[in-house]
């Protein structure tokens, strides 16, 4: 799953943990009720191993959800207020996607062995989310890239937020539509236009760019879903609290279910801006991807959700 999701590091010791906020910041989050709703593959296109399946019935209470992901506006004001540094940043490098790198050819470091498109770039991190090159003007309104599963937390608890679980992630991304494909139906383009950030063209040598962007989106760049969320299909891949098993849907509780209690992967969900059906057909609202907790990459970031 990390030909998706980008490179994976493991190893390092884990970040400096924070303190909460003095003030905490308003999140702009939207409220959706608490139901019952069939959590999975509908139309058995996933992929075995994500564990797609079995379709099964799941009860949340009400929660409240991030509007879009986090933004590079709102972790900078996380970074000035903590000095924190993401795990990208204490490596020195990241990975980015091979056509969207900027950076001088010695600050590539090497490919990823199963996915070349993968290049590890000194530099990268969330600020320069290309390479030391990166033209940041412009990206405060695009979601935050190039932080772990470790960085997520992070922000979470200096924000007084949590992540989503896995569940309450899907449901909200459904938002209020049974067994659709996407947030907006079973189409990709019903109506002629796009409704999502992903590839259009050869993976991964050439995108048209048909959908506006070549990479990163601002994050609510597409019209939002039944209950308001927007980027909820393609853009980034967002990391969820769970712990993954391809096999957790067949022994899943019921009731709000938190997840595997075993498991070095973290969940991510949503796909993202290199997602294509012929290569990586997860911009689906019930696909699953997973990486390991302290992996960093130019096509993920995350949505908090209220404690």
């Amino acid at each position: 799953m990390g030909e998706c999701c980008g490179g994976t590091r493991a190893g390092m010791p884990d970040p400096a943990p924070v303190r909460p906020a003095a003030r905490p910041p308003v999140h702009d989050d939207v409220a959706v009720p608490a139901g019952v709703f069939a959590m999975g593959d509908h139309f058995c296109e996933g992929y075995p191993a994500d564990g797609e399946t079995p379709v099964h019935e799941v009860e949340l209470p009400a929660f409240r959800i991030d509007r879009t992901p986090v933004t590079v506006a709102a972790f900078a004001s996380f970074v000035a207020d903590t000095g924190y540094r993401t795990e990208a940043e204490r490596a020195g490098s990241s990975a980015v996607f091979h056509l969207a790198v900027a950076a001088r050819r010695e600050h590539v470091l090497g490919a990823s062995p199963a996915a070349p498109w993968w290049l590890e770039v000194a530099g990268a991190g969330w600020r320069r989310p290309y390479g030391p090159l990166t033209d940041p003007t412009g990206l405060d309104d695009h979601p935050v890239v190039h932080v772990s599963w470790h960085d997520a937390m992070a922000y979470c608890t200096w924000a007084g937020r949590r992540l989503p679980t896995e569940a309450e992630w899907e449901y909200a991304a459904r938002g209020g539509a049974a067994g659709r494909r996407f947030p907006w139906g079973d189409e990709l383009t019903p109506d002629g236009q796009w409704h999502c950030n992903i590839w259009q063209g050869r993976f991964p040598t050439r995108n048209t760019g048909e959908d506006g962007w070549f990479a990163t989106a601002p994050a609510d760049s597409y019209p939002p879903n039944g209950y308001d969320l927007h980027g909820a299909s393609g853009n980034v891949w967002e990391w969820c609290a769970d712990r993954f098993s391809p096999t957790y849907y067949a022994e899943s509780p019921r009731s709000a279910p938190p997840g595997p209690s075993t498991g070095e992967r973290r969940v991510m969900r949503g796909g993202s801006y290199l997602c294509h059906d012929s290569y990586c057909h997860r911009y689906r609202v019930s696909a699953r991807s997973a990486n390991t907790p302290g992996s960093s990459s130019g096509n993920c970031g995350f949505r908090t959700a209220a404690t």
